[in-house]
This record gives structure tokens, sequence and C-alpha cells, in this order.
């Protein structure tokens, strides 16, 4: 979710990229499980986390709704799917509060405590500082810290869903006829998140298609 904020406010004002060390491991958490039960409702997934969901647990979109581990609600003014808080935090949480798809857990919960700071068509890493509740934290490489393969298509493909979004919430803004914009939820949720990707294939053609059908309509 953007926010309007000085980078100072929230981080500890430096700019960083891949290959930057940052104190962001925390170890293991040490037994700490804070933002996976408080902060459900700030992580909104995008296709690429949905899959990897898919290909990680044999759930696509539908079952993860059905079986109650995702929830729609409003991310800049669009209706996605974010993680859904249980009562107990996220529902990926095992009883020893421990997540339980790691290895394919979502973009947000990869980044934290990082942050995106857009900026000059890019983007750059920050650190957040009053986030994480670990106050010992190891150096790590940026790179390794997101444990994503091949970054750089990633990245790309981050700023172009980015870009995506920010127009359409640009949209939700301003005036519509009566049920235009209604229409516009159920019309970028089909097309981005409940039409089935093909996990045997790569991810980026299929979502580029995707974009370049939702630009032609």
């Amino acid at each position: 979710m953007e926010r309007n904020v000085m980078i100072e406010e929230i981080s500890d004002g430096k700019l960083y990229g891949p290959e930057d060390g940052v104190r962001l491991d925390a170890q293991g958490c040490k037994g700490c499980s804070w933002c996976c039960e408080e902060m459900c409702d700030t992580i909104a997934l995008d296709p690429y986390d949905i899959y990897s969901l898919h290909k990680g647990t044999g759930k696509d979109f539908t079952a993860l709704m059905l079986e109650g581990y995702l929830v729609i609600a409003l991310y800049d003014l669009i209706s996605m799917p974010h993680i859904n808080d249980r009562g107990s935090g996220c529902g990926f949480l095992s009883s020893e509060k421990r997540c339980t798809v790691h290895a394919y857990r979502p973009g947000f919960c990869r980044l934290f405590p990082l942050g995106r700071y857009y900026h000059d068509d890019t983007f750059s890493y920050i650190l957040q500082t009053h986030e994480c509740k670990v106050e010992e934290r190891d150096v790590v490489k940026v790179r390794d810290w997101l444990e994503i393969e091949d970054l750089e298509a990633y990245e790309e493909y981050v700023l172009k869903w980015h870009a995506l979004v920010k127009k359409i919430s640009n949209f939700m803004k301003e005036p519509a006829e009566p049920g235009v914009k209604r229409n516009l939820h159920v019309l970028f949720l089909k097309k981005f998140f409940e039409a089935p990707y093909d996990i045997s294939k790569d991810f980026y053609p299929q979502i580029y298609a995707r974009m370049k059908e939702w630009e032609e309509m």
C-alpha cells in the first residue's frame, strides 16, 4: 500500500539495492511471530503470490478463498486478496507459530521489514525501522533475504504491476457512471486472480499477456 510519508519517518533514510547488506536477519525470529499475527490486513497479494501459493500448496485462488486463507479487501481503492486474519493471525501459521508456506510466502512477507520506495520509474528498498519487533538482527544481502529466483525478472514485473495498479487506483478516485467502478472491481479480480494460472509454465508470459488484454479492453 502506498503511503505519502517522508522515508525518514518510517526508515533509516537510506535506499538499498539487491546487492546491499542490510540489518534484516532476525535469526529465525527468536520465537517471535508478531508480524504474522498482527499484520494480516496489510498483506495484499499480487498475481505472483497467488501463482506461488498455488505451486506450493496445490490450492488455486478459489480454493484458498473457500478455505479461508484469503479475504478480499480494498488496497489503494481496488479490491484485492489479502491474507485472512483467522483470529490468531495468518492461517498459514502452524500451532507452533511458524510459517508453513515459508518457501513460497507472499512478496510482502519476503520483504519484511523492508519496504519499496518507488521513484524515477524504478524502486529501491528501504529498511522500515518501526515494524520488526526483534531488535538484534544480523546483516544480510537484500538479494539473499528475498530468496526470489530470477530477482531481476521479478523486479521488472513488480514495476509493471505497480504501474497498472496505480493507474486503476487513480481512475477509482475520479467520478464515474453508476456501476462502472463496481464492474471494474469484478473484472479486475477475474482477470488477474480468479482465472487460474498454469503452474506448469513460467509465470511472467502469462501475467504480461493478461496485462496486455487488460490494456486493450
